[in-house]
């Protein structure tokens, strides 16, 4: 026993007691179900804020454990309460459950083949960011946990969020909307973890790091003023499209020249432009939309400063007027130093050493980043990709895949650092 206790004391000071070997049987008898699961949910995916199906089964399942459920939650989300024998703090666990309009083109027996509504159209759905997995590995740790209270000191939070993917227009949604109807309070979290599956990452494998891992994210739309007139006779009108080009080109200067990239990386892309209706008119006017993804706060300041200053200078440059507007958009997914160095250990030993990397920051962005704004967090990847695999597929796409046998792994994951957070000192 000294030797275990020996083996799980951290640099830090805390002592946590190792729980792994208690638990093997656990998570022999749960694997399979949690395979069942996250099947079932990827064949019946659901929208952000429509999630009504997912979320009812989820609470049919933590009901079963005995587990106190609160439903409704920013829409359909889903929160469980599990107390331990022992009182003590309070950990919070998150899964994202929305998925996306996209059209799943594989053979899988279980592949999508809803539909749905996105902007007043109907699409297909499909979980093509892994969020299915995410429910199920949630699902199979309350599980574990809720045979296990003996073992807990505190209470497990169970966040079952909707609209990570951004709510539809018109709308409220996503962790942002969970935190502002109090998901961190009665009782009051004092950290929160959460995963992202990656189907780039070999199965077996964890990626983490510390502080910024993921990108603040703005969207922002441009409006440009011109003035109408004949395409043969360009210097009697302003040109909307012309000035648009020389934007877009000026806005990608304070990315190459005024942004100290060797501190933090950051992106602005145009994703979209409307202008015109013909060959041979040039339009009145003309509307870009785009993204903003920043990893340090001073230089997303510093470039939403430049970027209004630029957009305005330039169309007046060329005798039109521009309007930037930037939307909240999310903050940096943010991991708490302390918190990452108390957890690491336990992330080592149930997924050894060697299978533990860090890794650079990514330019995506998370909205599990609302949660670490009011308590520490730690988000991490897991591995998603089948052994031997050479070729994998990017999240958002059609052709995205996850290999079954990479979920264990955040089962384990997830129950052993809330245990060892909870019975830390």
């Amino acid at each position: 026993m000294k030797k275990v206790l020996l083996a799980a004391m951290l640099f830090t000071g805390c002592i946590v007691i190792a729980q792994g070997p208690n638990l093997q049987k656990d998570y022999s008898a749960i694997e399979n179900k949690v395979i069942e699961w996250r099947r079932d949910i990827h064949q019946n995916p659901e929208l952000s804020n429509r999630e009504f199906k997912t979320a009812e089964k989820i609470a049919k399942h933590l009901e079963s454990l005995g587990i106190e459920v609160q439903t409704g939650v920013a829409h359909t989300g889903v929160v469980g309460l599990l107390k331990g024998k022992q009182s003590g703090k309070v950990v919070a666990l998150r899964a994202d459950i929305d998925a996306l309009p996209v059209l799943e083109r594989n053979d899988l027996p279980f592949k999508s083949t809803v539909k749905g509504e996105y902007n007043g159209e109907e699409v297909p759905v499909m979980h093509a960011c892994g969020h299915d997995t995410h429910i199920a590995i949630l699902m199979g740790v309350a599980e574990i946990l809720s045979k296990n209270t003996d073992k807990i000191r505190g209470t497990v939070k169970f966040i079952f969020q909707p609209a990570e993917e951004g709510a539809p227009p018109g709308e409220e949604g996503g962790a942002e909307l969970m935190v502002k109807e109090g998901v961190l309070e009665n009782p009051k979290v004092d950290a929160i973890f959460g995963l992202h599956i990656n189907s780039q990452t070999p199965v077996g494998t964890i990626k983490y790091k510390p502080r910024g891992i993921m990108a603040a994210v703005n969207s922002f739309k441009i409006k440009v003023k011109g003035k109408q007139s004949h395409g043969s006779q360009p210097w009697s009108g302003i040109d909307p499209i012309l000035i648009s080009a020389k934007i877009i080109d000026g806005l990608q200067t304070i990315i190459s020249r005024e942004a100290e990239l060797t501190n933090e990386a950051a992106v602005i892309t145009v994703g979209k432009i409307s202008s015109g209706v013909r060959s041979n008119i040039i339009p009145e006017s003309a509307e870009m939309l785009g993204t903003l993804r920043t990893l340090d706060n001073d230089m997303r300041e510093m470039i939403q400063r430049r970027m209004k200053e630029m957009v305005a200078t330039i169309a007046k440059a060329y005798g039109g007027e521009a309007v930037l507007e930037f939307n909240l958009g999310y903050p940096i997914t943010y991991n708490d130093p302390k918190l990452v160095e108390q957890m690491l250990p336990s992330i080592q030993r149930v997924a050894s050493t060697e299978n533990v990397e860090l890794m650079k920051a990514i330019t995506g962005a998370e909205d599990f980043s609302f949660y670490q704004e009011k308590v520490p967090g730690f988000f991490f990847f897991l591995g998603g990709m089948a052994p031997g695999t050479t070729e994998s597929f990017p999240h958002h796409t059609p052709d995205f895949r996850i290999d079954d046998s990479g979920l264990i792994l955040g089962v384990k994951t997830l129950t052993e650092m809330s245990l060892d957070y909870l019975n830390s000192k």
